[in-house]
């Protein structure tokens, strides 16, 4: 018997085995990648008898490894809050998915657990830009504006570091990085004892922000704006939370960043706005290799001959 740990490589994914391997500690095999590899079930080897935990990665885009793993007799644990599609019945198969736009994998993780380690789930909900859900779980513990902006700044840092073409991208592969938050059942003492390794994320994730904020907008209205970054290491890391930034900073208004692949391709992040989190998704699947949640979804490679039709489609989704 093995156990298979199969997580996505950004904040939630990592914040939610964090908690789970700290109540639950097994020696796995993982698997991950950056965060838009999200078909990772079916890279498993999994015989009879393993146990596969999946984390923050759509069913919908795993069914195939899902029902392969239950063939040959392993057991599966999936948590997740993207689109789902059809879930097969099985006595082997236990699910826990709701793609409330205000959840993500790391606070269903947190119910799951009863608060065993909800340090790491407030992480997971600052990471996945879900401010008001992470405040509200920790309001609770009592912690000072000082402590809770940690928690968000490590957070936005580690899902930064899961943004990247490749794992060359990135500061640290997100397996990687796992193994170095998961010896600490809180954040705080992961933050104290391992300094180096926030230090590196901080000044990564500032020097990105700042060569973001230097490009202009491509298009902008007052309700949407739509950004196309260059094909440099740096806007690929950034991507996504320059598109949570611009979400914050403008919550009425739906936002596109676009970054230039070297194959002549697009990858896409939408975020829609705050004030109204609806139909990100359905934009992005409306593509080849789109999809997401309805607050935030992306596209893995958009051909060039189609950005103007992204750009229209995008545009009328938020009129």
């Amino acid at each position: 018997m093995a156990d298979i740990d199969i997580f996505n490589g950004d904040a939630d994914g990592i914040c939610a085995l964090t908690q789970l391997r700290n109540a639950d500690p097994r020696r796995s095999t993982l698997i991950t990648g950056v965060k838009r590899d999200i078909a990772l079930v079916q890279k498993a080897k999994v015989a009879a008898g393993d146990r596969v935990t999946a984390l923050d990665i759509s069913f919908d885009k795993n069914r195939d490894g899902v029902l392969e793993a239950l063939d040959a007799g392993a057991e599966v644990f999936y948590v997740d809050h993207h689109f789902a599609g059809e879930i097969p019945e099985s006595d082997r198969l236990t699910t826990i998915i709701d793609t409330d736009a205000n959840v993500c994998t790391s606070l269903l993780v947190n119910g799951y657990l009863k608060g065993e380690h909800v340090e790491w789930a407030v992480t997971g909900a600052f990471g996945d830009n879900l401010k008001a859900s992470a405040r509200a779980i920790a309001e609770p513990l009592g912690l000072s504006e000082e402590q809770l902006t940690l928690l968000e700044n490590l957070g936005t840092y580690m899902n930064y570091n899961g943004y990247g073409s490749s794992l060359e991208d990135l500061h640290f592969a997100p397996a990687e990085l796992f193994e170095l938050v998961r010896p600490f059942s809180t954040p705080f003492a992961f933050v104290r004892d391992a300094r180096d390794t926030f230090d590196r994320l901080e000044s990564g994730y500032r020097q990105d922000m700042a060569s973001a904020e230097s490009v202009e907008p491509t298009r902008l209205t007052d309700k949407i704006a739509l950004f196309i970054l260059p094909n440099e290491a740096w806007a690929r890391r950034v991507s996504g939370v320059y598109s949570n930034d611009l979400a914050n900073a403008s919550p009425s208004r739906a936002h596109s960043v676009l970054t230039e692949r070297a194959d002549g391709t697009y990858l896409v992040s939408v975020r829609a706005p705050l004030e109204n989190k609806q139909g990100a998704d359905g934009l992005c699947r409306q593509f080849p290799t789109g999809g997401g949640r309805a607050a935030a979804a992306g596209i893995n490679a958009l051909p060039s001959d189609q950005l103007d039709a992204f750009i229209d489609a995008f545009t009328k989704a938020y009129p």
